[in-house]
Parts: structure tokens; sequence; C-alpha cells
């Protein structure tokens, strides 16, 4: 029997010990499997329960890229310690309003439908099958950074998280001021 070549064996090696390039809809996946392991979990307690998936949601989203498309032609006037204050005060209203109602979960499944992507941004489309049968479209709008997908945008049933929160957030920039925007954020109650 002949011995493989050198040159074989350490390809092989190389591609078992690299780790596998993840394409954006294997990325969402594994993003989404990890939060849905947490959710369930009996043995978790609800405020563990919830800093788990926020770890996964850190893990998951491009919390700079978002903030910068929510806050859109205002973005570029604000200095970078502004920026971050920003992308802090946004990440946190997203945890208070989404991450915070992960008892609301009821055991929906997830079916992926299709990707496209077009350079360093993709668009991933699922469907979330909920327990009555419904189905509910989702887009998770991606951007590669690194050799990760991340999320930057999640659009429900044809409605985008950025521009949901970009008209609102606008409105308050043009009829108040940039300052009373950071106000308000600093100011809703945590729940």
């Amino acid at each position: 029997m002949r011995e493989p070549s050198k040159a074989i064996v350490a390809g092989l090696l190389l591609l078992i010990a690299a780790p596998a390039w993840a394409g954006p809809t294997d990325q969402l996946r594994e993003y989404t499997d990890k939060v849905i392991k947490v959710l369930d979990d009996p043995a978790l307690a609800s405020t563990d329960r919830r800093a788990a998936v926020r770890k996964v949601a850190l893990e998951a989203f491009d919390s700079t890229e978002t903030a910068k498309r929510v806050l859109a032609r205002h973005w570029q006037a604000r200095t970078p310690a502004e920026r971050d204050e920003f992308i802090q005060l946004f990440a946190d209203l997203l945890e208070r309003t989404y991450i915070t109602r992960i008892n609301d979960y009821g055991g929906e499944k997830v079916k992926y439908v299709g990707e496209s992507v077009d350079g360093d941004l993709a668009i991933v489309r699922a469907r979330i099958l909920t327990k009555n049968g419904t189905e509910v479209p989702v887009e998770s709008r991606m951007v590669l950074r690194g050799d990760r997908w991340l999320i930057y945008d999640i659009v429900i049933e044809n409605v985008s998280l950025i521009a949901n929160y970009r008209s609102q957030f606008d409105r308050i920039v043009r009829t108040s001021s940039y300052e009373e925007l950071v106000r308000r954020l600093k100011t809703k109650p945590v729940p």
C-alpha cells in the first residue's frame, strides 16, 4: 500500500486544525442555536438566562455598525467620546427592549430559507415558526468583520430595527437636540 505524500498529510492536518469558514447563514444558525439552548435550559434562573443571552448578543451583533446606521446623518457630527457613549446607550436600550423579554419565548423554531452575499454584506432570510403554525418572515442583515459575520440589522415582517429607531431618533434630534436624545436614553427605566 502506498503511503500518502507529506504534502497531502500536511494539507489534511491544516484543514482539520483550521476553523471552518462559516458563511452568513451558518454563523447566524450558530448564534441562534446558542440562544435557543440557553432559553430551553430549565436549570437557568431568569437573571442567568438573561446574562447568557446578552453574552451571545454581544458576540453576534456589530453594535458600532448598528448605532452608526441608527444615528445616520447625525453620526458624523459626534465626537469619538459621544459615539462611544451612544453605542453603549443604544446597546442598553436594545437589551431593555428585547433581552428582558426572553421569558416570552415559547419554543418557536427557525427555518432558514435563503441568503444573499454582496462583498462584506449579507442578508439571511428565515421564517420563525410559531407554536400556532404562523410563519413570521425575518431578515438578518450582516456584515463581515474579520472572519465572522455579525448582525447589524434585523427586519421582522418588513420592519427594520434600524429604520424604526432611526426615524424616532432623527425626530428627537431635529425637534430638540442630540443632547435631548442622550438624556432620554439615559433616563429610560430599566425593567
